[in-house]
């Protein structure tokens, strides 16, 4: 078969999902909606919070405020597909949306990895460093940071999508998978995919890990320094400050770790999707969850814009 032959055998990709009884998928359908539905509330009340009180203008909130939007569409770039494929037993994808998903869902995950370091960072210069905190994360270097962080997480995979475009795709068609994750690709693959797997592989391991190591040299600095603090309350109200932050970072690093920092021979399709569902869809509805309910700040900020309101629609009541 010639290769202009070869380009033209599939145009498309059929997602196999979870496989299952009928009412297993039906179960499956509505915890996922429910979580997604809930995981998008959470993270627009936080975007929406974080724009509209100026107290939450802070470097801190201004990173939580990023992390919330990427959440947005992180999950909006896969969940979808994860729902029909509940619901239908034939779920489709174009080969060129196929590779339009894997590039944006990557992008995001990179700037996620990056954006929870930077978040990391703030914290520790926060606590370790409180009297050079204005001068080291102002409003100024926090922008730069968070532009910093979408930028090399979009250019991260960029080089791989390319190389990934190029792949020779002539059956099977069935992606054994919810989304287009990279393993399910190259294994569809007819042409060589030992370069792209390669780099793909190296990306996502400098990426995951380096972030990693960052976030948990700043913790560990924030550790030490909390140590020697001599107020038990102070001890306490430093710990509570990066135990949201940290209960984040552990989910998610643990699970995408656990999926792209290892070899591609030992890929168990069956674990990866089940592995899958915690960084797609159960993280990006913890991030709310755990910010709202542990954070005095965002929960003040809820109940004057609640307080704001009630007072506006009191008002135009009267009027009329």
């Amino acid at each position: 078969m010639d290769e202009a032959n070869r380009t033209t055998t599939v145009t498309e990709f059929i997602f196999l999902g979870f496989p299952g009884s009928p009412s297993l998928r039906l179960t499956l359908f509505v915890a996922f909606l429910s979580i997604y539905l809930l995981s998008l509330m959470g993270n627009s009340l936080i975007i929406f919070l974080v724009l509209m009180d100026s107290t939450l203008q802070t470097p801190m909130y201004i990173f939580l405020g990023n992390l919330s939007f990427l959440e947005v569409w992180y999950t909006t770039a896969t969940v979808p597909k994860l729902l029909a494929t509940c619901l239908s037993k034939v779920v489709t994808i174009s080969v060129p949306g196929c590779i339009t998903q894997y590039y944006f869902f990557f992008s995001m995950g990179a700037t996620e990895c990056i954006l929870l370091a930077a978040m990391a960072y703030d914290r520790y210069v926060a606590i370790c460093s409180p009297l050079h905190y204005s001068l080291l994360m102002n409003s100024q270097i926090c922008l730069k940071f968070t532009a910093g962080c979408w930028t090399g997480g979009f250019i991260a995979p960029f080089l791989p999508t390319i190389l990934i475009s190029h792949l020779y795709f002539c059956g099977p068609q069935k992606i054994n998978h919810f989304f287009c994750d990279s393993d399910p690709i190259f294994k569809l693959s007819c042409s060589d995919t030992f370069m792209v797997e390669a780099l793909g592989y190296t990306c996502s391991s400098v990426v995951i890990l380096s972030s990693f190591l960052l976030t948990i040299s700043s913790y560990g600095n924030i550790v030490a320094t909390v140590v020697r603090l001599s107020s038990r309350e102070a001890r306490k109200k430093a710990f509570s400050t990066c135990a949201s932050h940290l209960t984040v970072v552990t989910i998610y690093y643990g699970t995408i770790i656990f999926a792209y920092v290892r070899p591609p021979a030992k890929y168990n399709f069956t674990i990866g999707k089940v592995v899958s569902v915690f960084y797609c869809v159960v993280t990006p509805l913890v991030n709310p969850l755990i910010y709202t309910l542990r954070n005095q700040d965002v929960k003040k900020a809820f109940r004057k814009i609640l307080v704001q309101k009630a007072i506006f629609f009191t008002s135009m009541t009267r009027k009329f």
